[in-house]
């Protein structure tokens, strides 16, 4: 059977405000029930998301909003459960080795479904930005909308 891929990608518009990112990885996402239908239909919020660590270091996204799927009964998912990612062993021991040293952070940058139909996310090591980086992004983000409009007239 054939998936049919409804071009899902959301992106975390303000993690790159927030953050500088060092370093990518994919991962996969642990779903229950209608939560897959939910994100195909595009109903997710990542804007206060990030993953930690737990105890037995498995690493899990915290704060996703993934909306309860409206045609679900009784057996919708909870909206802002811990959900727990899929990297193998090299990648969670690389990532909790950084987290550890350096202090850097985790945060999910996109959401997307593959070919084959699979959630996938994209989380990146990242280090918060300091308020005048922040000042200095806004400036460049400005005067690059200022070139792109002096260009169209």
């Amino acid at each position: 059977m054939a998936h049919k891929t409804a071009n899902v990608n959301i992106k975390n518009r303000k993690v790159t405000f927030e953050y500088e990112l060092i370093e990518t990885f994919v991962a996969g996402i642990q779903l229950v029930g209608t939560e897959i239908k939910s994100i195909r239909g595009g109903k997710v919020n990542m804007g206060e998301s990030y993953c930690q660590f737990n105890f037995s270091n498995e690493l899990y996204v915290k704060n996703l909003h993934i909306s309860e799927y409206e045609y679900g009964t009784h057996n919708n998912h909870e909206a802002r459960r811990d959900r727990k990612l899929l990297l193998n062993k090299k990648e969670l021991e690389k990532l909790q080795k950084k987290v550890r040293e350096s202090g850097l952070t985790i945060v999910p940058v996109k959401m997307f479904v593959n070919e084959r139909g699979l959630a996938k996310i994209v989380i990146a090591l990242a280090k918060g930005k300091k308020t005048y980086d922040k000042r200095e992004s806004l400036k460049l983000k400005d005067a690059k909308r200022d070139m792109d409009r002096m260009r169209k007239a």
